[in-house]
């Protein structure tokens, strides 16, 4: 590894580019994994470090994630109840 200051910098940018698209620390780890060739270890590591720097920001961030995953769970169980009434229906006449 030459210069890891430019190194980790890279990682910290593709960092902010998940946060971008609302992607959890797992996501982001797999993600980079995947198509950068960046270590799972490194990213959480550098997360990690994002996290201490920035902590409201993070919070504010993964409240907002956790409220997005619910409320997206409710739209599904909202289909999939209409979903069943209509079948409940269909099957009466």
């Amino acid at each position: 590894m030459g210069d890891s200051a430019s190194y980790i910098r890279m990682v910290h940018h593709l960092i902010e580019e998940c946060i971008i698209f609302n992607m959890s620390k797992e996501e982001c780890m797999e993600a980079l994994s995947k198509h950068a060739n960046i270590k799972p270890v490194i990213t959480s590591t550098v997360w990690k470090e994002l996290e201490k720097e920035n902590k409201e920001f993070f919070e504010a961030y993964t409240k907002k994630r956790e409220d997005r995953s619910t409320s997206e769970m409710e739209t599904k169980q909202r289909i999939q109840n209409m979903v069943s009434e209509s079948s409940k229906r269909d099957t009466q006449d």
